[in-house]
């Protein structure tokens, strides 16, 4: 059963490395990360699994121990999803940037409550289908606890990388609403398409993490938001 879930976004940007001289401007939502993953440690879950937008390429399961690189940012850091298990060697696979942004704030926060691994979400996966990931997910364990990485629309302004697009505003305020308030129906309604067209990165995830709530009786709680660079970035805890 699905304890507890941290909503924190995923761009390499939160990495202080790769922001370099701009890194300050998300402080906070570092910070508002931390006190999420400080809510997924309270709920001592047997199972942390990290859940995060990908490409085809990095779309599936990544066991604990998978690395991931931030060298196509231009930035020589290498993080790992926990530790590599006793005896096991370290998985071949890469992580996607969502989720070696992921294991960066698991580093970061010296995650040490429960064996973490990695599961990456293509981004056009439909409602349906995040559900069941969602609910198979919940499965796995008696406690299982989520990370859930993605952004919300990158078309809030005029020089977002989407450039500006007017329905960016209404759905990345109904998406934070629904993550503040784990409001799983709200959650389960988010247009797929629309996402897409705005650029939403956390459609799926979010409707993964919809579909591991289901029967857990979460609420939420909203931590930080803000759309620096004109994307949309969320913070909320589930408990």
């Amino acid at each position: 059963m699905l304890v507890a879930a941290a909503v924190c976004p995923c761009p390499p940007l939160l990495v202080p490395d790769v922001a370099a001289g701009a890194a300050p401007e998300l402080d906070a939502a570092r910070s508002a990360c931390a006190d999420a993953l400080g809510v997924l440690a309270a709920a001592r879950p047997d199972l942390l699994v990290v859940v995060g937008p990908a490409g085809t390429g990095g779309s599936g399961s990544f066991p604990e121990g998978s690395e991931g690189s931030f060298s196509g940012f231009g930035v020589g850091l290498t993080v790992r999803l926990g530790e590599v298990p006793e005896g096991s060697p370290v998985p071949e696979r890469g992580l996607p940037a969502s989720l070696a942004v992921g294991a960066w704030l698991l580093a970061r926060a010296r995650w040490t409550a429960a064996p973490a691994e990695g599961l990456g979400v293509e981004e056009r996966s439909s409602a349906a289908d995040c559900e069941r990931t969602g609910r198979d997910l919940a499965a796995r364990a008696d406690r299982v606890a989520l990370l859930v990485m993605g952004d919300g629309s990158a078309c809030r302004t005029v020089k977002a990388p989407g450039y500006l697009d007017e329905r960016a505003v209404d759905f990345d305020a109904a998406a934070v609403r629904a993550l503040g308030s784990a409001d799983l129906a709200a959650l389960r309604a988010l247009d797929g398409s629309l996402a897409h067209e705005l650029k939403v990165s956390g459609r799926a995830p979010w409707q993964v993490l919809e579909g591991a709530a289901r029967g857990a009786g979460l609420g939420g709680q909203l931590l930080y938001e803000d759309a620096p660079y004109g994307v949309g970035y969320a913070v909320a805890a589930w408990s």
